[in-house]
C-alpha cells in the first residue's frame, strides 16, 4: 500500500522528522502542505518553513496558502486527490471537506499522551508542569482540536535536567517511528482507533509572554521546570533593576522552607546567584542581559554583574 497518494502537511522543525521518514520508508508522498515563508529575526529576514526547505531537497510539490479554509485554497489541495493526509504541527485547523476527502482519512501526529496536552505547545507544558514522561500520539483529525480518535502511542520519559529543546528532538525521532509502524497497519485496515476521554483531556495553548515571565512567589520546583520548560524557546525571563534578564538555566538548590522574601537574592557564588523563591531557592547559573548575548552568570558576575548585591531583588515589577 506504500503507493497510496499521501499529502503531507507540517511546518516546523518537529515535522521534518515525520516528512524525511515517509520519504525514506518509500511512501508515495505526493506534494506538501506548509505555512507562508514569515519574516524572521530583527533584520525581518523572509524564511521558509523547516518543512518546506525539507520538501524542496527531495523534489516535493509545495502549497503555502495563508489560510487553508479558503475556498480556492482548498480547491487547490483537492485537486491532488490525496488517499491519506498525515499532518504533523501544521498550524490551521483543516476543514470538514479537506478531512472527510482521502479515502485513508487524515492522521496527526501530536507530540503528547492524548488526551493530555490538546493544543500547540505540548512539549513546553508538559516540562513547566514537571511530569515525569510523555510522548507521541498518532490520531485521526477532527474539527476539533486534537480530539480524534486514537491510532498509537508511544511513551518518552522526560529526564530532570531535559529541556524543551532536548524533548523535541527525541519527540520527533518517537514521532517519526511511529508514524512508520503505524502506516502499514493503517493502510491494510488493521486498526481499531480507540476515542479519547474528552473528560481527561487538557490543554497546551501557545506560549504568551506572560508564561515567561517568572513569579517568584512560586516554588522552586516550578520555577525549575519554568526554565528549563521555554529554553530555548521563547526563555524565561525574570528583571533586575529595570532591566529584562532571560534565563537559561537556573539549578535548584532547595526545594522545601522559606528563606528570604521571593526574589531577593541570598546569596552569591563564583557561578550563580542564588535567589529565594515561595518555598525553597534556586541558583540563576546562566542568563541574557537585556541587550547582550548569552552567557554563564560566572562571566557575568566578573563584568557587568559584579556589584550586585546579596539582598537585592530580582523580579520587581
Amino acid at each position: 500500500m506504500k503507493d497510496a497518494r499521501i499529502l503531507f502537511m507540517g511546518t516546523p522543525d518537529f515535522a521534518v522528522a515525520s516528512l524525511e521518514a515517509l520519504v525514506a520508508g518509500g511512501y508515495n508522498v505526493i506534494a506538501v502542505v506548509t505555512q507562508p515563508d514569515r519574516p524572521v529575526g530583527r533584520k525581518q529576514v523572509l524564511t521558509a518553513p523547516p518543512v518546506k526547505e525539507a520538501a524542496l531537497r527531495h523534489g516535493l510539490p509545495v502549497y503555502q496558502p495563508e489560510k487553508i479554509k479558503a475556498p480556492e485554497a482548498l480547491d487547490e489541495v483537492l485537486a491532488l486527490q490525496p488517499e491519506l493526509i498525515v499532518t504533523a504541527a501544521y498550524g490551521q485547523i483543516l476543514p470538514k471537506r479537506l478531512l472527510d476527502a482521502p479515502k485513508f482519512g487524515c492522521i496527526n501526529v501530536h507530540a503528547s499522551l492524548l488526551p493530555k496536552y490538546r493544543g500547540g505547545a505540548p512539549i513546553h507544558k508538559s516540562i513547566v508542569d514537571g511530569e515525569k514522561e510523555t510522548g507521541v500520539t498518532i490520531m485521526y483529525m477532527v474539527e476539533a482540536l486534537d480530539a480524534g480518535d486514537m491510532l498509537s502511542k508511544v511513551v518518552v520519559p522526560i529526564e530532570h535536567k531535559d529541556t524543551v529543546g532536548t524533548m523535541h528532538d527525541k519527540l520527533a525521532a518517537a514521532g517519526s517511528k511511529l508514524l512508520m509502524d503505524t502506516l502499514p497497519e493503517l493502510l491494510a485496515g488493521n486498526i481499531t482507533a480507540i476515542p479519547q476521554n474528552h473528560e481527561e483531556a487538557t490543554f497546551a495553548p501557545n506560549i504568551k509572554r506572560e508564561d515567561e515571565r517568572i513569579d517568584w512567589s512560586k516554588s522552586a520546583v516550578q520555577i525549575y521546570n519554568q526554565v528549563r520548560g521555554l529554553n530555548p524557546w521563547p526563555v524565561a525571563f525574570t528583571t533586575f533593576e529595570g532591566k529584562v534578564w532571560k534565563l537559561w538555566w537556573t539549578e535548584l538548590i532547595s526545594t522545601d522552607g522559606v528563606q528570604g522574601e521571593p526574589g531577593t537574592i541570598i546569596a552569591r557564588e563564583a557561578d550563580g546567584i542564588i535567589v529565594a523563591c515561595g518555598t525553597g531557592t534556586v541558583k540563576i547559573t546562566e542568563l541574557q542581559p537585556e541587550g547582550k548575548k548569552r552567557m554563564s552568570m560566572r562571566d557575568f558576575l566578573q563584568g557587568a554583574g559584579a556589584t550586585i548585591q546579596i539582598g537585592t531583588k530580582v523580579g520587581v515589577v
